[in-house]
């Protein structure tokens, strides 16, 4: 078999398998409502407002899974859904770093709840950060991947809204972000590039997140 021929087959695999049973499990403002650790998670994380429930609506075929808000800084908690019947994975939305609106107290919160939940948390397979396209990597985003390097918690990173930008823009801001992250000793070294409103890359991203939870 060759390789596109198997990838075409895991693709296919993927789709069956986020087309069945998702859904909401509960959201935990505190690492004492983190649900019992019995599957595999891959968590999602990236700036406010850079498409994050976009793209796990994409990603699981439905259309509110995850709820997009044109507000930066709507995601306060972590996020659990249920993936498979049985459930085989979780997917976990992280809230969005970098701008909210939202009082210092309750943004750094925020942040202890991340940062808790990325150094204990051990049935986390995965973290997917998710960086716009449009603009590339920020101070936030790269505060973000060191924190990941620190734990030692392995990455991918995501370019999302793919579709915003131009050919020969998105192929700059690919390049400039790829040569970054490769220096990051958690980063895995391919890069993914998104759309969720055109669909570019989801059959791709898909595999990667089923492989991440099966590890």
């Amino acid at each position: 078999m060759t390789e596109l021929a198997a990838q075409a087959l895991r693709e296919k695999a993927a789709a069956r398998l986020f087309s069945g049973r998702v859904e909401f499990l509960l959201s935990a403002p505190q690492l004492k409502f983190l649900p019992d650790p019995t599957v595999p998670e891959v968590a999602f994380c990236g700036r406010s407002n850079v498409g994050k429930s976009s793209l796990l609506n994409a990603l699981t075929g439905r259309k509110a899974i995850a709820r997009a808000s044109v507000t930066p800084g709507r995601t306060q908690e972590l996020n659990f859904f249920e993936v498979g019947d049985p459930t085989r994975f979780r997917l976990v939305d992280m809230p969005g770093y970098g701008f909210a609106k939202a009082p210092q107290k309750v943004v750094e919160k925020w942040k202890q709840l991340v940062r808790d939940y990325l150094r204990g948390r051990q049935v986390l397979g995965r973290v997917l950060v998710l960086v716009d396209s449009r603009h590339g990597l920020k101070d936030v985003d790269r505060e973000m991947m060191k924190m990941l390097d620190e734990a030692a918690v392995s990455y991918r990173v995501v370019l999302t809204k793919a579709d915003k930008i131009s050919a020969s823009d998105l192929a700059r801001v690919a390049a400039q972000v790829g040569e970054e992250a490769r220096r990051h000793p958690a980063a895995f070294p391919q890069l993914h590039i998104t759309s969720a409103e055109k669909g570019m890359g989801i059959a791709e991203l898909r595999v990667a997140v089923l492989e991440d939870a099966s590890a």
